[in-house]
């Protein structure tokens, strides 16, 4: 029931993601890359094509209905951790006030646009099982495709590619026959904060489990 649950978080937050595509370019992925982008994710996290399908449709024909906005919020963490956070919103008053609600409980500070972002880098970011596959043959493949750097943890091949060419890199991949974990564009931190303190490790914990609990939370 709570993987139920929390599928089912997933699939709407895709869902919001898949109306702003389709008004900024229409409901066609073959000549809109967002919406393209979009759909790729929902398959990477097991959206079945139903869904997908009716999320589309459904955006189509309710576009005057609802009006989704896409706002980035910034602030820092306890232990002056800095946070972006991504989320797509029907209602900016009510996301504004959650967003400052959860940072005052925990300590932390909401702050202005463009208060943390300069110490992120942004990147397009593709997830690969490494089970069943060769390191080198990967690697060629990633940088053959397009990519920027490519990476290694055991688990999982990290591959960055510039944030406007990950559409065209997961392409060239997919026509490879790669499965992919995730494929999006990501902010990837310049330097990395260490919290020595457990209390404050526990608030930095309650905050992001806060955010990603809420509906319009896309991303943190």
């Amino acid at each position: 029931g709570k993987a139920d649950a929390e599928r089912g978080k997933i699939f709407t937050k895709i869902g919001r993601e898949i109306a702003i595509a389709v008004r900024d370019g229409g409901s066609d992925p073959a000549i809109n890359g967002k919406l393209r982008d979009v759909i790729a994710k929902a398959k990477a996290s097991n959206m079945p094509n139903e869904n997908i399908k009716r999320s589309i449709a459904k955006a189509a024909g309710e576009l005057g209905n609802v009006n989704y906005e896409e706002i980035q919020y910034e602030g820092y963490a306890p232990g002056g951790v800095a946070v972006i956070v991504s989320t797509v919103t029907d209602n900016r008053n009510r996301t504004a006030g959650e967003m400052r609600h959860y940072f005052d409980k925990c300590g932390g500070n909401l702050g202005q646009s463009g208060s943390v972002t300069f110490m992120f880098d942004r990147k397009g970011i593709i997830r690969i099982e490494t089970e069943g596959r060769d390191e080198d043959t990967v690697m060629e493949d990633a940088l053959e495709a397009g990519a920027e750097d490519f990476n290694s943890d055991g688990d999982v091949f990290e591959i960055a590619t510039d944030p406007n060419e990950i559409g065209a890199v997961r392409d060239v991949l997919e026509a490879k026959g790669y499965d992919f974990i995730s494929a999006e564009n990501e902010y990837i931190p310049q330097t990395m904060t260490t919290i020595d303190d457990e209390e404050t490790a526990a608030k930095m914990e309650k905050l992001i489990d806060m955010l990603e609990e809420n509906d319009d939370v896309q991303a943190v």
